[in-house]
């Protein structure tokens, strides 16, 4: 399992989410290649899935939906996200690192 990689810089973090949509439920399930999997019940049709990404990362990490954002990869599975108010510990976390 590679480790995850968390980037720290004004008050925000960014770390790789890998998605897989159209999941039977909505949740962090672990790592894949060096990214945060997370399993989403949306369907990748006009940002649903996106909204239910940043919701999702928002409850887990505690933190507002505005303090969350996706950088890069927003129509790929792949994506990187932002999050404002979160350190890399807690990050590392949601998937027991």
């Amino acid at each position: 399992m590679s480790a995850l990689t968390v980037r720290e810089g004004d008050g925000a973090v960014r770390f790789a989410v890998h998605v897989q949509p159209r999941a039977s439920r909505s949740e962090i399930v672990g790592m894949q290649g060096g990214a945060i999997k997370v399993r989403l019940a949306a369907p990748p049709v006009d940002g649903a899935a996106n909204e239910a990404l940043v919701e999702l990362i928002a409850t887990s990490l505690d933190v507002p939906r505005r303090a969350v954002r996706i950088v890069s990869g927003a129509t790929s599975r792949a994506k990187t996200v932002e999050v404002e108010g979160a350190g890399a510990a807690a990050v590392r976390r949601l998937v027991g690192q």
